[in-house]
């Protein structure tokens, strides 16, 4: 501040971005080019200003984390894949590879839309999920239906959405429409609502449309369709890349909200006895009280109407190794509504 000897009331004014994670919810991981920071570092972003500050304002990287912020993003790790040079596939696996390794990462995206890329987004989440790292994966596609729907196909991951935007791809940033879907599902408490008709942020000049053919087919293939609605772009139906298993169709893993209350459900028990069990011996009494906090947690996700009923609790030493407790049960997921039909008699 400049020293004014005059006598009065002078001021110093900072103005930095409020645009910032909210307080709760799922943290999304990100990777895609900036123009300058550490190519390959994690860094915890929280805030819009911090990553122009960091990336470099005019950056994929920091477009993508803008976006992913105006639509709800709790908190944000970013890793840019390059910095300033052009990515390559190497350099996507090894930016994945490194999310991998972020206990609290439950969505991921990238800024590429090439298919090999997204193979080996899926190809990391597979094997996290070996490890009990639950994470969605959001990729996006342009182009055609056809071949929208042929990408999504060849993924075939409950795991993997492929987001398709009714816009040239010209239009939007690449990775934007992923941005802004991945944004709703980490600043989402409950992961039983569908993402269907959720409003995207910071998508400019979005005024496509899918006719009702396309949204069948789209929705049919694995595609989650994304077009304007009232003149502002919104999600259609948030469905999973799965749609077959062995090559025969398959609907089990096809809604998204199926994934996200799996990945809701059996992290909270998982912690919860983690909490309540650190030092204890496998007895009776250990198993029993087991089974009780189980019920407990499941009672939760009904009352939250996550779940729609459970049944067939247990708690059982293993014969084979009388240190292990297998724990047993089975619930109901509760079903997002898509459609209302309505059935008029009319008498004249």
């Amino acid at each position: 501040m400049a020293i004014n000897e005059r006598p009065g009331v002078n001021s110093s004014i900072e103005v930095s971005s409020s645009l910032s994670g909210s307080k709760s919810g799922k943290t999304v991981g990100i990777t895609a080019a900036a123009s300058s920071g550490n190519k390959g570092v994690c860094t915890e972003i929280a805030s819009y200003g911090e990553a122009a500050a960091l990336y470099g304002a005019e950056c994929n990287l920091t477009k993508l984390i803008k976006i992913l912020l105006l639509n709800g993003a709790a908190s944000v790790i970013a890793i840019p894949v390059s910095v300033a040079t052009s990515p390559t596939l190497q350099d996507y696996s090894a930016a994945f590879s490194a999310l991998m390794e972020k206990e609290n990462v439950s969505v991921m995206l990238c800024d590429s839309r090439l298919p090999e890329v997204h193979a080996a987004m899926k190809s990391a989440i597979e094997h996290a999920s070996e490890n009990c790292k639950y994470r969605i994966g959001i990729a996006e596609s342009t182009g055609t239906v056809e071949e929208a729907c042929s990408k999504a196909m060849a993924l075939n991951y409950e795991r993997m959405v492929m987001v398709y935007p009714a816009a040239d791809e010209n239009e939007i940033p690449c990775g934007a429409a992923a941005a802004a879907l991945a944004g709703i599902i980490s600043g989402s408490s409950d992961p039983a609502l569908p993402v269907n008709g959720a409003k995207l942020e910071g998508l400019e000049n979005f005024t496509g449309v899918f006719s009702d053919s396309d949204i069948n087919t789209l929705v049919q293939s694995g595609v989650t369709p994304i077009e304007s609605t009232y003149g502002s772009p919104a999600v259609v139906r948030g469905v999973t890349t799965r749609t077959k298993t062995a090559g025969v169709t398959d609907l089990t893993w096809r809604e998204l909200t199926t994934v996200l209350i799996i990945d809701d459900v059996i992290p909270s028990i998982r912690s919860a006895l983690r909490r309540k069990f650190p030092r204890v011996k496998n007895t009776v009494q250990t198993r029993g009280a087991i089974r009780t906090q189980v019920i407990i947690e499941l009672e939760r996700k009904m009352k939250q109407e996550i779940i729609d009923s459970y049944a067939s609790v247990t708690a059982t030493a293993d014969d084979a190794d009388p240190t292990l407790c297998i724990v047993g049960f089975e619930f109901t997921v509760a079903h997002g509504l898509n459609r209302i039909v309505l059935s008029a008699h009319i008498s004249v």
